[in-house]
């Protein structure tokens, strides 16, 4: 794969040297990505599209911030033994951590600049969509969060992956027993599933369904529950496929609790929002 594009040359002003990762890459892309189609949705009703830009910054500070904050919660031992380690190293980031602190600055957002939570949460439910899949790209690349391991087409292996898909990781990081035949055949880094790419495919699907039917009546709110719904059953259906250390619940990880619960949020969301017309009272 490729985890770093390119190195900034040295003489480039307090980034000299660092390196510029595809991961870094494309969550810039997926948050650029939000914008203009929330930008074009703003126009579209009226709205001044400008203001997509004040609800994609405070999507990335409440994102980034989020999703190191769930992060270290997640690793609370290691913090306890080297915190400016934990705090300051490059990796690092939960997605659902992100989710929950982005949506409440948002919120705040929306609340300040005096519009509709509900109607402008739907305008957003295309956009979040389109943009988790150009997220999950750059895991992709970088080798980041990919699955059990496999012998099908599908196979991916990741030599320089974070970690690498070797059956020394599988086995000792995750506790997965590798297949003797995929590692007579691969040797010790073996192929397993995309999981990465396969939650590109599923939330691009999802951009197209919101997209397709986003100015069909429907009461406000009622589109946003129910990409809240189809997100949460995508990331729980890929999660069986995982390669994780958190089963919580039997074969259920930490990620599938939290997933069933919003895909309840939004289900109630839905009811309560179905039917055309009308819009369904912030809260």
């Amino acid at each position: 794969m490729y985890p770093v594009f390119f190195e900034l040359p040295d003489w480039f002003p307090f980034l000299g040297g660092q390196p510029i990762t595809s991961f870094g890459v494309f969550m810039l892309l997926a948050f650029l990505t939000a914008g203009y189609i929330l930008r074009a949705e703003l126009r579209r009703t009226g709205e001044d599209p400008e203001k997509a830009w004040d609800f994609v910054f405070m999507a990335v500070i409440g994102g980034i911030v989020g999703a190191r904050g769930y992060y270290i919660l997640l690793n609370f031992p290691q913090l306890l033994e080297d915190p400016a380690g934990l705090i300051f190293s490059r990796g690092g980031l939960v997605w659902y951590g992100g989710f929950l602190l982005a949506t409440a600055l948002v919120i705040w957002e929306i609340r300040r600049q005096k519009m509709s939570v509900p109607a402008t949460a739907d305008l957003m439910a295309p956009a979040l969509a389109l943009a988790y899949a150009v997220g999950r790209i750059g895991c992709f690349l970088v080798g980041d969060d990919w699955g059990r391991p496999t012998g099908s087409v599908f196979g991916v292996r990741f030599p320089r992956g974070t970690p690498a898909t070797t059956v020394q990781n599988i086995e000792q990081m995750f506790g997965i027993e590798v297949d003797p035949e995929l590692i007579e055949q691969y040797g010790q880094v073996v192929p397993v599933h995309p999981t990465q790419l396969y939650e590109v495919g599923i939330s691009t699907l999802i951009f197209a369904l919101l997209w397709r039917i986003r100015e069909n009546d429907h009461r406000k709110g009622w589109l946003f529950m129910l990409w809240l719904s189809l997100a949460g059953l995508e990331r729980f259906a890929v999660e069986f496929l995982r390669a994780k250390d958190d089963r919580f619940i039997g074969v259920l990880t930490v990620a599938q609790i939290i997933s069933l619960t919003i895909v309840a949020v939004g289900v109630f969301g839905m009811m309560r929002t179905r039917g055309g017309g009308g819009e369904v009272q912030a809260a």
